[in-house]
């Protein structure tokens, strides 16, 4: 989540979701932006679809309906279609309106004989702070919120932090940040790594050691519907997409035993 564009949401969405596939996980992507970049991204045409995820929101459709497969073995996707975009004015007077994803999505990974939970939830959100953001971040655990490595980055940061406290208080107690990614890093400019110096040090900890570098093969790979690891699995985009899928993995182990 970033309500800033063009940081990286989707990318790092289909290929974090990719590499932990790819350790045997089993993934569910979520495509909760009206432009359904995540989507296209998967090679699903937005205008072919018959059920989407605005239809799990207005009442229309279960998220059994609407998931499918994805060319990555144990990764799958509820997809968008251009249709959620009016989705939040649909959704502004319905009761409990906030929680309609949570409820949707609690009901489909209920634990049931024969049927294989899910190691892994990744919503890929829009570009904003409104409801369809509010009933991601009701949904789920943690946020990892994408930092491009620009004089701007940390522009609405302040916000973002600000809307996260609210919904932990208000309606998903315990939701955190649980890391800052640098993305779009060019260590070669002295820009690029004054940036990220100052975002490790003003957030500490907080900040994934990984950093997503600037990579012609992450853009290509979205533009051929494929991640990173089958497009150019020996590209630098790959690299820092296995590498922050270790750390999320070493991060969450040590939540879970503090």
């Amino acid at each position: 989540m970033n309500q800033k564009g063009g940081v990286g949401k989707t990318t790092t969405c289909v290929n974090l979701g990719a590499a932990l596939a790819r350790r045997g996980l089993r993934v569910l992507l979520v495509d909760m932006d009206p432009q359904a970049n995540l989507t296209v991204h998967m090679d699903i045409r937005p205008d072919a679809l018959e059920t989407s995820i605005y239809d799990v929101l207005t009442g229309r459709a279960t998220i059994a309906d609407v998931v499918r497969p994805t060319s990555t073995l144990g990764m799958d996707i509820v997809p968008a279609s251009l249709d959620l975009a009016g989705a939040e004015m649909e959704l502004v007077s319905a009761v409990g309106r906030e929680q309609i994803l949570k409820e949707a999505l609690d009901r489909y990974l209920a634990p049931a004989e024969g049927v294989e939970p899910c190691d892994f939830l990744l919503l890929d959100c829009p570009p904003s702070l409104g409801l369809l953001s509010v009933n991601a971040l009701t949904s789920v655990r943690e946020i990892i919120v994408p930092l491009q490595a620009e004089f701007f980055a940390l522009q609405g940061m302040a916000r973002l932090r600000e809307v996260v406290a609210l919904v932990e208080k208000r309606l998903n107690p315990g939701l955190s940040i649980v890391g800052i990614l640098p993305s779009m890093v060019d260590s070669r400019t002295t820009l690029s790594r004054e940036v990220l110096a100052e975002i490790r040090g003003f957030f500490g900890a907080t900040v994934f050691g990984t950093a997503i570098r600037r990579n012609v093969k992450l853009a290509e790979a979205s533009s051929h519907g494929r991640t990173v690891f089958e497009y150019a699995s020996d590209s630098n985009g790959a690299a820092d997409y296995a590498a922050l899928a270790e750390e999320v993995l070493r991060r969450g182990a040590v939540a879970r035993s503090a």
